[in-house]
């Protein structure tokens, strides 16, 4: 093993894709346009005076690039809009619930040996196992709890993939964020320790003190302890891929266990390494991970053939079992999810007297981080669909269950059931919502986007009695929100996730208009 100091120095041999620019590259492309009209150095500064809302509603205030320089600026908010596919527009009566679905943070330990950051660069469909936001999830998801806070919702739905690769530590500082308490991101006893530093040579890796845009401080920022601020509310947690599987695909193995607690870690490309021909995202993966989990774990057996960085161990990074991360989040939610009956995470629970929530765990045992409808859930979403009364129903996946291997069978389900309003999911990381037209009067198939790709949101949903017994859901997307030092880890955040050329900006996540602020109507459940 070379020494780390020689190792990170050295040019290493890269090998590059013939005509593929690096993501270092490309960043620093997107600087420049903003460079040129000296605009930068101002980053999260509002346009003409305007300052972002301090409850991150956009319903007051939100971030776009209106002249196409790759500088974001404070905007006007966004109305809300009527759609009304599935009922016509109606005055809104009692308000129901008040909920904020926050979900795909993905807090990591950025200077993990345990990640697998090298694959970025062998390109689609291995595209974002690094960001040059990375290191400043903990704090983007600090800055979405302030917004939610400001809202004041009765229960927070935590949508899953709420931490990154499995690891102890990643899921101790996400939940210190959402319940409150001191937070101490990263590993090691060194401060942050990851392929960032100045000091690598990676032409694939943005290095926030030597690469543009500069940002000297961010790294020791990010490493930086603080005080999470907690939700508030109840915390209703969903399963996710990232949450049980390393990387959102692989089961741990001996090797990646050892990974994680070791002083090994694979930054570099090796020499010849090559997914097998062919290779895409299958249907129902994540966007965010590697699509096929013996690809992966082989690719890893080869890499660690080659040349590593050493690093200092941490039994922090230690990996966790599928009972152990579900059984810490159920203790986290200290609301109603007693009723959780294991070992996944399935549960429903009661918001008020007119709504119903009902939690499905789609998370592979086997490995992928598509979701799966296992034998037993149909029969049990029967029973809590036949139990809610004249409750209306919100169902809440992780995975979508349109792209779920068995989801057609819980779909089936949902559609013939008169009071199911909505079905919410994360994974995508794109805001989105769909009408879905049934002989039942039909529901909305609504996802939230991520916190670690841009545009870097959660949703407020605001249910409302209309009459004769019909419903609206007034829902709309929530900015995270600066405070002080730690706030500018998060404007910085969003900035470099809006400049990341594999990110959410090129793919679309913002979604339409459509998809972000407005009120969806649904026709009473007697006229369906």
């Amino acid at each position: 093993m070379t020494p780390a100091g020689d190792r990170r120095a050295s040019a290493r041999g890269m090998t590059r894709a013939p005509g593929r620019i690096t993501r270092r590259e490309a960043l620093a492309a997107s600087v420049g346009l903003a460079l040129t009209g000296g605009l930068l150095g101002g980053c999260g500064a509002a346009g003409g005076g305007r300052h972002a809302s301090a409850t991150g509603s956009t319903l007051l205030s939100t971030w776009g690039d209106p002249v196409g320089d790759g500088q974001l600026r404070v905007l006007v908010g966004e109305p809300l809009r009527p759609r009304v596919e599935l009922g016509r527009a109606a005055p809104l009566g009692e308000r129901l619930a008040v909920l904020a679905h926050v979900t795909d943070t993905h807090v990591l330990d950025a200077s993990s040996p345990a990640r697998v950051t090298f694959l970025d660069r062998l390109g689609p469909p291995f595209q974002s196992t690094f960001r040059p936001q990375e290191a400043l999830t903990a704090q983007v998801l600090a800055g979405a709890v302030r917004a939610i806070r400001a809202l004041g919702p009765d229960a927070v739905i935590q949508g899953g993939d709420l931490i990154d690769n499995d690891q102890h530590n990643e899921l101790e500082h996400a939940l210190a964020v959402l319940r409150g308490g001191r937070v101490a991101p990263g590993s090691g006893p060194h401060g942050y320790d990851g392929v960032q530093l100045g000091s690598d040579t990676d032409p694939y890796y943005y290095r926030p003190a030597v690469d543009a845009p500069l940002h000297p401080d961010l790294l020791r920022d990010a490493v930086r302890a603080f005080a999470g601020p907690g939700v508030g509310a109840p915390l209703l947690p969903v399963f996710g891929d990232h949450d049980g599987l390393v990387a959102g695909t692989v089961v741990p193995t001996a090797l990646t266990r050892g990974l994680a607690i070791g002083d090994r870690a694979l930054w570099d490309l090796p020499a010849g390494l090559r997914p097998p021909p062919g290779l895409s995202l299958v249907r129902g993966a994540s966007p965010d991970g590697p699509p096929d989990p013996g690809v992966v774990d082989a690719l890893l057996a080869q890499a660690l053939r080659g040349p590593t960085v050493r690093v200092a161990p941490d039994p922090t990074r230690r990996h966790l079992s599928f009972a152990e991360s579900v059984t810490r989040l159920v203790g986290a939610a200290e609301h109603g999810v007693s009723a959780w009956p294991g070992p996944r995470l399935d549960y429903a629970l009661d918001i008020g007297a007119h709504v119903r929530l009902i939690v499905l765990d789609l998370v592979r045992r086997g490995g992928g981080s598509g979701g799966e409808v296992v034998a037993e859930q149909p029969a049990w979403v029967t029973t809590q669909l036949a139990t809610a009364g004249e409750r209306w129903v919100l169902v809440v996946t992780h995975q979508p269950l349109t792209g779920a291997a068995g989801g057609d069978a819980i779909l089936a389900q949902l559609d013939r059931a008169p009071r199911v309003a909505a079905v919410l999911n994360g994974h995508t990381h794109r805001n989105a919502i769909t009408p879905r037209r049934t002989p039942a009067g039909g529901y909305w198939l609504i996802a939230t986007a991520s916190l670690v790709d841009y545009p870097q949101q959660a949703r407020a949903l605001e249910l409302h009695a209309t009459a004769g017994g019909g419903l609206a859901i007034r829902t709309w997307m929530l900015d995270h929100v600066a405070d002080g030092r730690l706030g500018r880890a998060g404007v910085i955040s969003r900035e470099l996730s809006y400049l990341d050329a594999q990110g959410g900006r090129p793919q679309g996540f913002a979604g339409a208009a459509g998809d972000r602020n407005v009120v969806l109507y649904r026709r009473p459940a007697h006229a369906a």
